[in-house]
């Protein structure tokens, strides 16, 4: 069961040869017998990758969990619930991680040596079960109101430039003067084609043409700093830019209600030390940022 869980995750016989310390033949015997023995096709192979099938996507699931119950057993038994040993694996926006999470991170590795950590940065939402992953960093609201979460504070969404560029073409003054500026849109934070404001209680939409699109967040960044218009970012995104002046917000009053900011975590029966020492610390880290305020 470890092994099939390591090549489903891996997509690869060979990385998860490599991830348990086993010859690939013995990673894929053991594959071939758990298939033999389900008298199921968990895995689909061809010459460039492996993937799950529906049935293997099933069985991945219930395997996960209970080999998270094993774990949690054996733990148990040898106490490592009380002490703070093992991996981790964390998860967190790419901009956030590397500003935030990866700081929390080597903090946490210090003061706890016999831990490891992998990070998974991505700007999409993760999965923790399905994706085997104990904590993260979560922007937005909580769809999901069992996830358990703890708040850590909260970021602007922001409209800025570079002073050149407001020095040449003006600041807007409404929303709407957005139309007549350049815009610049990361499709990591604008998947409708719209900038939303508000103006008290009241919801302004506003429909962008983006002059630039982009990608992710750093070439956004990159084409304000040039000059070139009017970007719509996250706010811890572009702080030392902003205490530095290399850009200015516009529009601060027509702003929408702040994004609050979780560290989420997977609970099994229990939650083990290594996870509550790792949320305990970035909760922490991340409420004394005067920057996520």
């Amino acid at each position: 069961m470890k092994v099939f869980v390591a090549v489903a995750e891996e997509r690869s016989f060979a990385a998860a040869a490599r991830r348990l310390s086993l010859s690939p033949p013995a990673v894929t015997r053991a594959v071939a017998d758990l298939e033999g023995r389900l008298r199921v096709k968990l895995l689909t192979r061809t010459t460039r990758f492996v993937r799950v099938t529906d049935l293997g996507a099933q069985y991945l699931a219930d395997a996960r969990r209970i080999l998270e119950e094993l774990d949690a057993v054996d733990e148990a038994i040898g106490g490592s619930y009380n002490a703070v040993r093992g991996g981790l694996m964390v998860t967190a926006p790419v901009v956030f991680g590397r500003l935030y999470l990866i700081p929390g991170v080597v903090e946490y590795l210090n003061r706890y040596p016999d831990t490891s950590v992998s990070t998974l940065l991505l700007d999409r939402v993760v999965n923790l079960v399905e994706e085997g992953v104990d904590a993260g960093i979560r922007i937005g609201e909580l769809p999901d109101s069992s996830i358990n979460a703890a708040l850590a504070g909260k970021v602007r969404r922001v409209v800025c430039a570079a002073p050149a560029y407001l020095k040449k073409h003006g600041a807007p003054k409404r929303p709407e003067d957005l139309k007549r500026h350049a815009l610049i849109s990361s499709s990591s934070v604008t998947t409708t084609g719209e900038w939303r404001f508000a103006e008290g209680r009241k919801p302004i939409a506003i429909k962008v043409r983006a002059r630039l699109t982009v990608s992710n967040n750093d070439a956004a960044i990159e084409a304000a700093m040039l000059g070139f218009g009017l970007t719509r970012l996250l706010s811890y995104q572009v702080a030392p830019l902003l205490a530095s002046g290399k850009l200015e917000i516009v529009l601060p009053r027509y702003e929408p209600e702040p994004l609050p900011i979780h560290v989420i975590y997977r609970e099994g029966r229990q939650t083990s030390a290594r996870v509550r020492a790792f949320v305990d610390l970035m909760v922490g880290r991340l409420r004394a940022d005067p920057a996520l305020a």
